[in-house]
């Protein structure tokens, strides 16, 4: 039996892409193996938000050829969509695809041998209809990711996924009803609702007024799903209609990774993003009003051009007050192709480290915070792993992990816990 190895990086929406394509191979008889194992194909998945992402890729690339030099190599995704000749280049690749058609990978693996370079890469902007890849498992056992849809029209200055990613192209609803239900009859009891720009869903079809509120209703109504998620979305999308209707759902996480970017108006006007830091704490004041032990995380840019030092203070002061619960911390990365990449004042990367570390320790604090008001106070946690002797791991609705002890095995259990201590990343609890 051949064996296909996968190596993901980047997004959520990857690790579902990522999932998809091993279900197609596994189809074709093809065994899973690990990236550090003998396979037949490698399968590099790859992202493109920074440069550290193109180096990992092309560092795992001439990696997995090593464990077998007559191997196929193919690298798909964001990367090889916006660099498919820089791919092709590379001697170890002999496939290259972008981020459309992977439904055709094995078809694709099997027309070439480890002698033969073949790229599919096409216009990304020319495809409209959201790729149907059904997936009926994951690789965790509890917590699944939906990919609901993809493509973004945003175009804020620094990003270069609406040229990797094309237009926006939404999933049709009765297809992720199906793909929840078939999840759900598989054991999972969690479900992460994931895209490119999530917020955008519905926007693309023709008359009708659908979105993503009508997804998350109806997967609400599907029995053995106990857990609806949301991945990383835009401030646009937190209306009082959504909010008031999220906040009445049981099934609902009461967390939201809500994208901020920079805490500073003036370098959100040089991003292009849509929204004010006034509109952002509204946003975030109308969920904590609406919604008992809310979890908001987000991500943050710090170096991006024209940044100064007093620029940089106000996005420290404007973190500091609305203390999220955890943010993502991103030295900015110059994209070729990007308005931001030919700007002026690039900032150098000392004081990119400097500004990182800075908001690194000030997210110390905000988390410490946030797991000191969830001292003594019990909830559901869904424990996903062993991490140690009689320890498990898990998260809790509002997305916060927790260590426990337990003699018995308790994963792929929703089970109530008391916090009972605050560390660096993590809570520890007491199973009530």
């Amino acid at each position: 039996m051949k064996k296909v190895a996968f190596y993901t990086l980047g997004c959520k929406v990857n690790q579902y892409e990522t999932e998809a394509m091993l279900e197609l191979f596994e189809k074709e008889g093809y065994e899973k193996a690990e990236t550090e194992d003998y396979a037949d194909v490698y399968v590099i998945n790859t992202c493109t938000v920074t440069h550290m992402s193109d180096r990992k890729s092309r560092q795992y690339i001439r990696r997995m050829k090593k464990k077998n030099p007559d191997a196929i190599i193919a690298v798909v995704g964001c990367y090889s969509q916006v660099s498919p000749e820089e791919i092709l280049s590379i001697d170890e690749v002999n496939l290259v695809m972008g981020t459309n058609d992977r439904k055709k990978i094995v078809e694709e693996v099997k027309k070439i041998d480890a002698s033969r370079k073949v790229s599919t890469v096409d216009d990304i902007m020319k495809v409209k209809a959201f790729e149907e890849i059904e997936i009926n498992k994951t690789n965790g056992k509890t917590r699944a990711f939906m990919k609901i849809q993809d493509g973004c029209d945003r175009y804020c200055s620094y990003c270069i996924i609406p040229y990797a990613r094309g237009r926006v192209r939404s999933r049709d609803l009765e297809s992720i009803v199906k793909e929840v239900e078939n999840l759900a009859s598989n054991g999972y009891k969690e479900v992460v609702l994931t895209g490119i720009h999530v917020a955008s869903y519905g926007k693309d079809i023709k008359d009708s007024d659908i979105k993503l509120l009508d997804v998350i209703k109806q997967i609400n109504d599907i029995e053995g799903i106990e857990r609806i998620r949301l991945s990383s979305v835009e401030p646009i999308l937190f209306t009082d209609e959504f909010v008031e209707a999220v906040s009445t759902m049981d099934k609902v996480c009461p967390h939201y990774h809500l994208s901020l970017q920079s805490g500073c108006d003036e370098t959100l006007k040089r991003m292009k993003r849509r929204y004010t830091t006034e509109e952002y704490k509204a946003i975030v004041d109308r969920l904590r009003a609406a919604i008992p032990n809310v979890s908001i995380t987000t991500d943050v840019i710090v170096g991006f051009p024209g940044e100064t030092n007093e620029e940089f203070d106000k996005t420290y002061e404007f973190l500091k007050d609305i203390e999220l619960t955890h943010m993502h911390v991103f030295k900015y990365s110059p994209r070729k192709g990007t308005p931001a990449a030919t700007m002026e004042n690039q900032v150098d990367p000392s004081t990119k480290h400097d500004r990182s570390e800075k908001l690194l320790q000030l997210n110390e604090e905000n988390f410490n915070k946030f797991g000191q008001k969830m001292l003594d106070k019990e909830f559901n946690v869904l424990f996903e792993q062993k991490v140690g002797d009689n320890k498990y791991e898990g998260l809790t609705e509002n997305y916060v992990k927790v260590i426990v002890e337990s003699d018995n095995d308790i994963s792929e259990q929703i089970l109530k816990v008391k916090i009972k201590d605050v560390k660096n990343e993590f809570l520890e609890g007491i199973l009530v």
